[in-house]
This record gives structure tokens, C-alpha cells and sequence, in this order.
């Protein structure tokens, strides 16, 4: 008789083959990973500022400010009197700075820099005291002391003098005076009251240097009240007329950002309104 034949257990492969004709669940599908958002592209750089380095910007650009510091227009005929010859023109591969404050002076004094800026009074030879050739303005005691540190070069044979009211009595100031000067760097009020007072001459000044640095806060010799209008009482009372007949110059020492000065200007003219 013969024995019944045993059914084998299915094999493991055959497990696994079966396993695979079954119906895929949802959770064993891959999940899709969501697209990544690119960050938005970064802001254009802002544009470089417009800087205003011909005579004939810079003309220009203290007519304005002479007519909205005054609240007055000129007329085309005073207007004609403003010409390039009233500002120094610096050089432009060398930057404005304190330490380059000195280099630009010479080129602008030329071969006479030497007699106009370094040498003492020679014996015997009549020259006004406390008359310097050049004059510094700034819109703080430190920044002109900073300024007069650049002009050190010039300083060994015959002493600056500081033309300030911080730390210095203005007694102290009159007494330097009496003496030879060729430079001499302050701020607005202290020199108008020295000029009134007899003790600082112009005799011999033929450059203004107008600091036109900006502070922490962005403000300059042109943009605080206080400062501003002090500067302008001085110009017109003893600078206007000798600039125009040419017996002085201005330097407008510093970049000047012509984009910022509009936006200043359109400011206060809104608030004028």
C-alpha cells in the first residue's frame, strides 16, 4: 500500500515572492520631500555716491548752501561773481584726509608754499602779527585739533595757532597772536571773536579750508544750526567780498556726497512748508 505523500512547507523564496504580489499599503510608499524655498535674492548694492570733485560742482554746491543757510537767491549778475577761480582744486589721486592734509596745502600755495607756510618772520622785514596765510575751520575744537596735527610739516619754525575755545582761554589766544603766524586752524565763533577783537588778521590769508568731515551722527560744519550759522555770520562779514574780488580762495576739504546734501536739502524744505 503505498505511503500518502507529505506536502512540503513552502520554501522562504517563495515566501518572499509572495510577499511581493502583495498589494502595496500607503505607508510603504516614500514620502516626497517638499522643495526647498531658495532664498530671495539679495538687494541690489546701493549705488556709490555722487561725489563732487570739479571746481565747478563744488562751486555750486556752497552757492547753495550760502543761499539756504542766508534764506536768500542770488541774482544772476551776483551769481556771475561765483567762478571756479574761488576754490582750490585738489588733486584727485591723493585721498582728503588729515594725514594728507598737509601735501594737498603745498600743491595748492605751489612753489611759494615754503615762504607762505613754514618760514618765521625775517628780522628786520614788516609783517602784520597774527596774520596767518592759511585758516582751517572745523566744526568742533577736536576735529580742528586734528587738522592742525596734519599740518605739523609746517609747524616746526613757526608755531601754529589753535583758534578754539575748548581748554583754551582766549587771553592765551591774543598773546600767541601778537607773534608771526602762517597757519591757524578753529571753529567759527572763536575766530569771528578773535578777527573782531583786532588780534587775528587777514592781511595774509589766502586760503579757507572748509572742513567738510561728518561727525558720528552725520552731521558738519554745514548741518548743525548752531555751528552752521556761526560759519555763515563769519563768511559774509569778512570772507564774501574778498572772495569774489579773488584775494581768496575756498577748499572745500573732504568728500562731499552730493546725494546726501539733496536728501538734506529736500528735508528742509518740507519742513519749511
Amino acid at each position: 500500500m503505498a505511503k500518502p505523500q507529505k506536502h512540503s512547507k513552502p520554501s522562504s523564496r517563495n515566501n518572499n515572492n509572495n510577499n511581493n504580489l502583495k498589494p502595496k499599503t500607503k505607508s510603504s510608499k516614500k514620502l516626497k520631500k517638499p522643495k526647498q524655498k531658495l532664498p530671495p535674492p539679495p538687494p541690489p548694492p546701493p549705488a556709490a555716491p555722487e561725489l563732487l570733485t570739479t571746481a565747478s560742482q563744488q562751486v555750486q554746491f556752497f552757492i547753495e548752501q550760502y543761499q539756504s543757510a542766508n534764506g536768500i537767491q542770488l541774482s544772476s549778475l551776483e551769481l556771475e561773481s561765483f567762478t571756479d577761480a574761488c576754490i582750490v582744486k585738489l588733486s584727485e589721486s591723493i585721498p582728503q584726509d588729515v594725514s594728507n592734509l598737509s601735501e594737498h596745502m603745498k600743491a595748492s600755495f605751489g612753489s611759494s608754499w615754503k615762504e607762505a607756510l613754514c618760514k618765521k618772520q625775517l628780522p628786520g622785514k614788516s609783517c602784520e602779527p597774527g596774520s596767518p596765510s592759511l585758516l582751517t575751520i572745523s566744526l568742533s575744537a577736536l576735529r580742528s585739533l586734528e587738522l592742525f596735527r596734519g599740518l605739523k610739516p609746517f609747524t616746526k619754525e613757526c608755531p601754529a595757532a589753535k583758534l578754539f575755545a575748548k581748554h583754551l582761554k582766549i587771553e592765551e589766544q591774543v598773546s600767541c597772536l601778537k607773534n608771526h603766524v602762517n597757519v591757524a586752524c578753529g571753529t567759527p565763533s572763536r575766530i569771528k571773536k578773535l578777527i573782531d577783537m583786532e588780534a587775528l588778521g587777514l592781511s595774509r590769508l589766502s586760503v579757507v579750508v572748509l572742513d567738510m568731515h561728518t561727525d558720528v551722527k552725520g552731521f558738519s560744519l554745514f548741518s548743525i544750526p548752531q555751528i552752521r550759522d556761526e560759519f555763515w555770520e563769519l563768511y559774509t562779514t569778512h570772507f564774501h567780498q574778498r572772495l569774489l574780488d579773488g584775494s581768496l580762495r575756498i577748499c572745500l576739504y573732504g568728500t562731499i556726497d552730493a546725494n546726501n546734501f539733496r536728501r538734506r536739502m529736500k528735508g528742509k524744505s518740507e519742513a519749511d512748508e
